[in-house]
């Protein structure tokens, strides 16, 4: 069985449904069938109470594991060797799989492909060393090897691995900023994440580029940490949202911006076994290359988001 410590008290169906990111239908699921435990002793109700600091332990029988859809696409290898890969992930393809997710994701596409894959993350998230939301596109490094993948989420903790993010958002900010709020689950939406008070440390720098006649304007974002939805939560305390992002705000049809604009576009780490520095860049894809092409200066762009200047625009490290 698989297991964890409570951080917070309250419902098992509430708690177990956050940790697991799946919905309180199939926890409640999983306490019928006698498979979820509080402190060694088997739950009956949903409504069951924890604290903080409860050991809780589940089970996911093999029968309730998800089959891989079969795979119809493919993805952009940047770079591959015995070691890592740096793929350019598209929109619409999440990363690993979960007990909600019904379609085939980036880690099917690895064990279909025959990619030698980690396995310290679980067998669910084999090589994933982080990830980026659905609908973001951008570079993304997976780990072939546990060393690699050690090494990797290290460079995570030391900040010495990160990315340079480019979003189109909806009005022009101020000046270039940094904003420094915790972040968790919003508490009357479980889709969403929020600023909260006691949510987990999270920072992000922005950076202005360049701003179309429409207001449009082509930013820069650096994580320092790696909280989901960061980028576009923080956005949304400025006022500012991503063009497509609906979920957070941004007024538009699906049928006019069909995803959220963000994109990762400079990867750097040092490789796990070399110890060479190295930096991945990924292209943008269609939609927001030629929305940039159509509505900016595209020469002053290309010098904005040159890989060899790009991080001497950012004032924090």
């Amino acid at each position: 069985m698989s297991n964890f410590k409570t951080t917070s008290a309250g419902r098992i169906d509430k708690i177990l449904a956050k940790e697991l990111d799946v919905s309180r239908n199939q926890v409640e699921k999983l306490i019928k069938d006698g498979l979820v435990l509080v402190n060694g002793k088997g739950v009956s109700k949903t409504s069951f109470k924890v604290v903080e600091g409860d050991e809780v332990e589940y089970e996911i029988k093999e029968a309730q594991k998800r089959v891989a859809p079969p795979i119809d696409f493919d993805v952009e290898v940047l770079y591959e060797d015995d070691y890592l890969l740096v793929v350019n992930k598209p929109s619409g393809l999440v990363v690993h799989p979960a007990p909600s997710v019904k379609e085939p994701t980036l880690v099917d596409w690895l064990i279909h492909k025959g990619i030698s894959l980690s396995t310290i993350s679980g067998e669910e998230r084999h090589g994933i060393v982080h990830r980026i939301d659905k609908e973001t596109t951008g570079a993304l490094v997976v780990a072939k090897t546990n060393e690699a993948h050690e090494k990797l989420s290290e460079q995570l903790q030391d900040k010495s691995m990160g990315r340079y993010y480019l979003a189109l958002i909806d009005c022009p900010l101020k000046d270039d900023t940094v904003v420094d709020k915790p972040i968790g689950r919003n508490p009357n939406n479980r889709l969403k994440m929020d600023v909260v008070p006691h949510g987990k440390t999270a920072k992000t720098e922005f950076v202005k580029l360049a701003q179309t006649i429409y207001d449009v304007e082509l930013i820069a974002a650096k994580l320092f940490t790696g909280r989901t939805h960061q980028i576009r939560v923080h956005l949304n305390t400025l006022g500012r949202h991503i063009l497509g992002d609906d979920l957070y705000g941004f007024k538009t049809k699906r049928d006019k911006i069909a995803r959220v604009n963000l994109h990762a576009y400079l990867l750097y780490l040092v490789h796990p076994k070399t110890g060479e520095k190295m930096e991945f860049v990924a292209p943008l894809f269609d939609d927001m290359k030629d929305y940039i092409t159509k509505y900016f200066d595209q020469e002053s762009v290309d010098k904005k988001i040159n890989p060899e200047t790009m991080g001497t625009l950012f004032r924090h490290i």
